[in-house]
């Protein structure tokens, strides 16, 4: 009879088989009545599973990690029941828990509306009220079939006849009269659903995510513990929609994206001066670093994309075009072209580590409806680099690599990164020896530096492991950016090669690492981060001179030349309008410094100095001025 341990490590026998709902009963009353699921040897199991044998559980509570997940998949089901009450005809298809919420995918001929969101979520909430038992059924194929035929789901027949076995049994989920094939688990019933959800908003989805099939209607929607989380959530979102990189970027004239060129990117004067200035921070960081500033063809022949192995695995996401009987790939990445540039010349050991860097332009056929601002585009550079090494160098490679990456976080203004290791997949390339030496070469650089990380086994590419390193934001949203992962595929594809020390020919480790990621989506990230007030050296105006009246234009003028001489960015608004309302406009405009001149600053050769947070700093010599302007643009620099 089955001996359970706790996670505090005690163990609890028992005479006869028990359900998870019995031990949290067994152990106390209030944590019968919190328990929403269980982990029985690592696996997440519904209260009413029964353990036969020795098992290790942990009781689910609303506490738990697991909690927020469980909750939304059983708030994407209650919506769906919901629905089908409400609309009787409409086909439920599949409805995960997604990051912060979940969503179900519907066929329907009649399109729904925003209104019908308030009712369905009213509907939700009468559900949970009744408090359905939702218990787990397990079905034979043929039986699930010819139930869901029978009821017009066409799509659940679908389902259950290409993705589940011959002769597997089916799992359905019943909450009432409603019912639903899905692997679970779920809460105990509809009623231990916490009623802090709202449904967002509607959306078209493709069947199975295949463009070839129906459209279906998505409704989206979020779930959280309680209210108070709920609460906080859609504060976040109403700073987020604030902050969203399109309206400012368009306040701020930034930039702009049209129907013409989906997915690119109309960058106007001050936006392409963010980028600019992005752009050669990091160019001054790679050449501080060792890295060579390389340039490379945006057109290939394909024939170099199906030796490197893109054409194969990325061909719907390759832009190609054809001249003279030749097909070309214009590049959707940089790699292949840098492999070309280390080919050029023999190399011996004594050439490595060699570190070639790119802000190439590279496109991807992004599907339209993912194209999002800044954030998703079709056209873009990254900070790119490959270094070419031996498997020696990789552990000094990486520090290295992590340093400067920390560096340039913190340069921007991110002190908080998440880092996760990928490790080998099930398929790949290369002995397991290799895999044993680079796998323990991240660790060991990771582990060197004091790094907390998370553990991603199996995820890693074909070709080697992987670090991601992503940021957290000043509304706690994570943005993964940075990557190193190792290569020991492509080098040897495109017939890369070095002289050991030996006189042997050796493939060389490729590392593809950047840090940015795409420039475009990491400034879409600052304009959020800073909700368009950027720092100083950042700012694409960093001060602005204003006139009280036409006395002090030729002063004004002289003030601007002296600062942009020291090669500040400086505008100049001598427009014949009241100095109230200019401040007012340049403050809205985020400028940083808004440097006022009347008789008296003329007379005393200074300025009245004012911040866009609306700081009065008093009058200033220019000299002082200068000075201050400088040492901050410095700091970041």
């Amino acid at each position: 009879m089955p001996v359970v341990t706790l996670p505090d490590g005690s163990d609890r026998s028992y005479d006869h088989p028990v359900t998870v709902a019995d031990i949290a009963a067994d152990i106390g009353p209030g944590l019968a009545k919190a328990a929403l699921a269980g982990k029985v040897n690592g696996r997440m199991v519904d209260t009413s599973f029964t353990i036969e044998k020795d098992a290790e559980l942990a009781i689910i509570t609303a506490k738990s990690d697991e909690a927020l997940e469980l909750i939304r998949h059983d708030a994407a089901h209650v919506m769906a029941q919901a629905v089908q009450e409400l609309y009787p005809g409409t086909q439920v298809t599949i409805g995960p828990a997604i990051e912060d919420g979940f969503y179900y995918d519907f066929a329907r001929e009649e399109p729904f509306h925003p209104d019908d969101l308030k009712k369905i979520e009213d509907r939700m909430r009468e559900i949970v009220g009744r408090d359905l038992p939702i218990h787990r059924e397990v079905w034979a194929r043929a039986q699930a079939m010819q139930t869901f035929a029978d009821i017009g789901e066409t799509y659940k027949v679908e389902i259950i006849e290409d993705i589940i076995p011959e002769g597997e049994e089916v799992s359905v989920y019943r909450q009432g009269d409603w019912f639903d094939v899905c692997r679970g688990p779920h809460l105990p019933s509809t009623g231990r659903l916490p009623k802090a959800f709202k449904l967002m908003k509607l959306a078209g989805a493709y069947w199975r995510g295949d463009s070839d099939k129906q459209m279906l209607q998505r409704i989206y929607g979020t779930a959280w513990r309680d209210k108070r989380e709920l609460k906080d959530y859609l504060h976040r979102l109403e700073e987020a929609e604030k902050r969203d990189h399109r309206k400012i970027g368009k306040a701020l004239d930034l930039f702009h994206a049209q129907d013409e060129a989906p997915g690119m990117v109309f960058w106007h004067n001050k936006g392409w001066i963010i980028y600019l200035t992005v752009q050669q921070y990091i160019r001054d960081k790679l050449r501080d670093h060792g890295y060579q500033e390389v340039h490379t063809p945006q057109v290939l022949d394909r024939s170099l994309w199906e030796k490197s192995g893109h054409w194969e695995k990325f061909r719907d996401d390759i832009f190609v075009t054809e001249t003279e009987g030749r097909v070309y790939a214009i590049k959707p990445m940089n790699c292949p072209a840098h492999i070309q540039i280390y080919n050029h010349g023999l190399k011996s050991y004594r050439d490595l580590p060699l570190r070639l860097a790119e802000f190439g332009s590279c496109h991807r056929n992004e599907p339209s409806g993912t194209l999002h601002g800044l954030m998703r585009v079709r056209n873009f550079v990254q900070d790119d680099a490959h270094i070419f090494c031996t498997e020696e160098q990789i552990l000094p490679e990486v520090l290295a690599f992590t340093d400067l990456l920390f560096e340039v976080y913190r340069d921007f203004g991110f002190d908080e990164v998440l880092i996760k290791l990928s490790t080998r997949p099930e398929k790949r390339v290369g002995s397991d020896v290799v895999w044993d030496k680079s796998e323990k070469s991240l660790e060991d650089a990771l582990e060197a530096r004091g790094l907390d990380w998370e553990l991603q086994p199996g995820e890693g590419a074909f070709y080697g492991p992987k670090i991601e390193f992503s940021l957290r934001d000043c509304l706690n949203r994570v943005w993964q950016l940075g990557t190193i992962q190792l290569d020991f595929s492509m080098p040897e594809r495109l017939g890369a090669s070095y002289i050991a020390e030996d006189n042997s020919r050796q493939v060389p480790v490729m590392l593809h690492r950047a840090i940015l990621g795409s420039i475009e989506r990491f400034i879409g990230i600052l304009i959020e981060h800073y909700a368009g007030a950027f720092p100083l050296w950042l700012a694409p105006v960093q001060a602005v001179v204003l006139n009280i009246t036409d006395r002090q234009a030729d002063y004004c003028g002289e003030v601007a030349k002296s600062l942009q001489d020291k090669g500040l960015r400086v505008d100049l608004d001598l427009r014949n309008e009241k100095i109230g309302f200019k401040i007012r406009e340049h403050t809205l405009q985020r400028t940083p410094y808004l440097l006022v001149v009347g008789d008296r600053e003329m007379e005393n050769g200074s300025v009245a100095v004012r911040t866009r947070g609306g700081d009065d700093l008093g009058s200033m010599p220019l000299d002082q001025l200068i000075a201050r302007l400088e040492s901050e643009v410095a700091q970041h620099m």
